[in-house]
């Protein structure tokens, strides 16, 4: 991991955000100014794109690593994948691309990822890695949720940022569209890493990681988004760690890492939130991480793997129902 004292989590980020922005019409983007803070809608009422997609999560990885888009086969379908591929992941992941920032006031919500949260800082991870980043000229934000922010609730991000408005960027998409599923899926790394950290395992041993997961097809609802993008990662999400430690540290922590050592492992996840009420902090924290996870350790060049993809729940959670027509009808 890069030392503290050389990341510049939201300068890197601005670059990207920049990026999307001087093409935010072809991308099927649009800007706005909303409490003197720039405003990308990536996929709220803008149709957004795949492309969006790809530098939103850049954006929200602090450009800190690599996104593509490929395509793979499911059970037979062709089906879009995306593959993140990360030379800092604990920087990247931890700092700045988890949703870490719940952003709600005068009935907005919204999940708040990127390295605004690192000016932000009050999270326990920036304690426990001792990083706070001081306030420059620029902040970006990414932000989950079905309606823009309003003027108020920039003043609420600016303030906890220590910021001016007119210095914060937000990236924002629900995520029943093309850019707010392909930003969700990209964090098939960045559950792994959490969940590592949720078990203490020492995250700064990570050296490089890379996963991916499959970009499921875009429903009309968020609520099946929401349900579609988790079973991915839950289901289909295969990550690979490069850690430089003892192998027993890795030999306590890896049978507790994958998705299915979770007693609600199995469900799709819309199920499993229908069962419990509708209450999403009900749900057994054990259950997100990716569903297979290896891990080659530098130090001893062991190889480690636990858990397992479950194809055929990501054929029923993603195609049914499905329409078929083939072309002699």
């Amino acid at each position: 991991m890069k030392s503290m004292d050389v990341l510049h989590l939201n300068e890197w980020s601005a670059t990207v955000a920049e990026d999307l922005m001087a093409n935010a019409e072809v991308l099927g983007c649009t800007i706005e100014d909303i409490g003197g803070a720039q405003v990308v809608d990536a996929g709220v009422r803008a149709r957004g794109s795949l492309e969006a997609g790809q530098l939103v999560a850049l954006a929200c990885l602090a450009d800190l690593g690599d996104v593509e888009c490929s395509l793979d086969r499911l059970e037979g379908r062709l089906v879009p994948k995306v593959t993140v591929s990360l030379t800092d992941p604990t920087a990247a992941c931890l700092l700045s691309q988890y949703a870490g920032w719940k952003v709600a006031g005068e009935g907005y919500f919204a999940m708040g990822s990127g390295p605004m949260r690192a000016l932000r800082g009050k999270e326990e991870i920036f304690e426990h890695l001792g990083y706070h980043e001081e306030p420059d000229n620029v902040a970006v934000g990414i932000l989950e949720a079905a309606t823009l922010p309003t003027e108020a609730i920039i003043k609420q991000i600016a303030k906890e940022a220590g910021i001016h408005p007119d210095s914060l960027i937000l990236l924002v998409a629900r995520t029943a569209s093309l850019a707010g599923s392909y930003q969700v899926v990209a964090r098939s790394v960045e559950s792994c890493l959490h969940k590592l950290h949720t078990l203490k395992f020492d995250v700064t041993t990570i050296r490089s990681g890379i996963g991916s997961a499959f970009l499921p097809p875009i429903p009309t609802d968020d609520l099946t988004a929401i349900g579609r993008t988790n079973d991915s990662i839950l289901y289909g999400g295969e990550v690979i760690l490069w850690v430089d430690t003892t192998d027993e540290a890795i030999e306590v922590v890896g049978p507790k890492l994958p998705s299915s050592a979770s007693a609600d492992f199995g469900t799709s996840f819309l199920d499993i939130f229908h069962r419990y009420g509708g209450d999403f902090y009900k749900i057994d924290p054990m259950l997100f991480s990716p569903a297979m996870v290896t891990i080659n350790n530098l130090a001893t060049g062991s190889v480690f793997e636990f858990g397992r993809t479950e194809p055929t729940l990501l054929i029923r959670s993603f195609f049914s129902p499905v329409v078929r027509k083939d072309s002699s009808t």
